[in-house]
């Protein structure tokens, strides 16, 4: 069976996955990156550190998982966005070893971005129409933008002009003791506080165009906690809502500018159950004119299986020329 490896060394995660040349999923595996208690988050040299010592591990068990395949070509990605100045330290370790790999096996490497990946991804089971235009968000704790994928090409639109929506929520759990990352323990807490019926939409949304802005909304966060006038699981309630607020509007406006109507989000902060229903709910509502279409939980967070899809279609498009 013909396959392709790919790999990914996000900020946070270390991920391997194998797919058919055909571009069947075969074998996914992940590690999150060790951050201490209290921090918020890792220094690059730290996790590219990590990344090194976790990547043999994902890799031979995705590899121990389909013992006859036979590895036609290697895809890492290389960079956090398609863009020439995109650059983290993190992305070198992923990239070093596949490129190794692929000369070792005198199979081609093909290098893509991490945002590339995660929309691929994302894709997989979405229900979104690939062949039509669509938006596609990218919320995470490095990023927070929306895009327009055409033609199997992402174009920029907007997205946050200070703080992006993971570093919201885990800035927001870090300061309540939660683990970091901080969005399952956050939302276990606004789950909590929703059932109570303690939102009530008090965070301002600022919107610019399809830009965003958070930062303001964590000001009033920490004013609430020192205050100590709100309980953990209203103020995690009203983070949670405030983000679908955020969205909706950023999506709204998106669909003005270019005609879509239709959406996929992606990124660790997308596979929030909590989140997705609210912004559900509030898209109609408010009856915005565009279908919401999200990832697999497994496949919204980082992970290398957008990659390895990339590089399996990258493949086929070399043998067919």
């Amino acid at each position: 069976m013909k396959a392709v490896l790919g790999i990914d060394t996000s900020c946070y995660t270390t991920s391997a996955a194998l797919v058919a040349a055909s571009g069947r999923i075969i074998a996914s595996s992940r590690r999150l990156l060790t951050v201490e208690a209290g921090e918020r988050g890792l220094m690059q040299s730290e996790g590219l550190f990590q990344h090194v010592k976790n990547l043999p591990d994902m890799i031979s068990d995705v590899m121990r998982r389909a013992p006859q395949a036979d590895i036609v070509a290697v895809s890492a990605s290389t960079r956090p966005r398609p863009a020439q100045e995109s650059y983290m330290p993190v992305f070198r370790a992923g990239e070093s070893q596949a490129r190794a790999a692929a000369a070792l096996l005198r199979v081609p490497f093909y290098p893509v971005s991490h945002q590339e990946g995660h929309v691929r991804a994302a894709m997989v089971d979405s229900g979104i129409e690939a062949s039509q235009p669509f938006l596609a968000l990218h919320l995470s704790g490095g990023t927070t933008e929306i895009l327009l994928r055409e033609a199997g090409n992402l174009t920029l639109l907007g997205g946050s002009l200070d703080l992006h929506a993971g570093q919201l929520v885990d800035r927001t759990g870090v300061r309540m003791n939660l683990p970091f990352p901080a969005g399952p323990s956050l939302e276990k807490l606004a789950m909590e506080g929703v059932r109570q019926g303690k939102t009530q939409g008090l965070i301002g949304v600022s919107i610019k165009g399809v830009d965003c802005c958070m930062a303001g909304a964590e000001n009033k966060i920490a004013r609430w906690m020192d205050e100590g006038s709100m309980t953990r699981e209203q103020i995690a309630a009203e983070v949670f809502d405030f983000l679908a607020r955020t969205i909706e509007r950023q999506i709204e406006a998106a669909c003005e500018r270019t005609g879509c109507r239709q959406a996929l989000l992606a990124g660790g902060v997308a596979s929030s159950l909590l989140l997705r229903e609210i912004l559900t709910a509030r898209a109609k509502k408010r009856r915005l004119d565009c279908r919401l279409c999200f990832a697999r939980p497994e496949l919204s967070g980082d992970n290398a299986v957008g990659v390895a899809l990339l590089g399996a279609e990258m493949f086929k498009h070399s043998e067919e020329e």
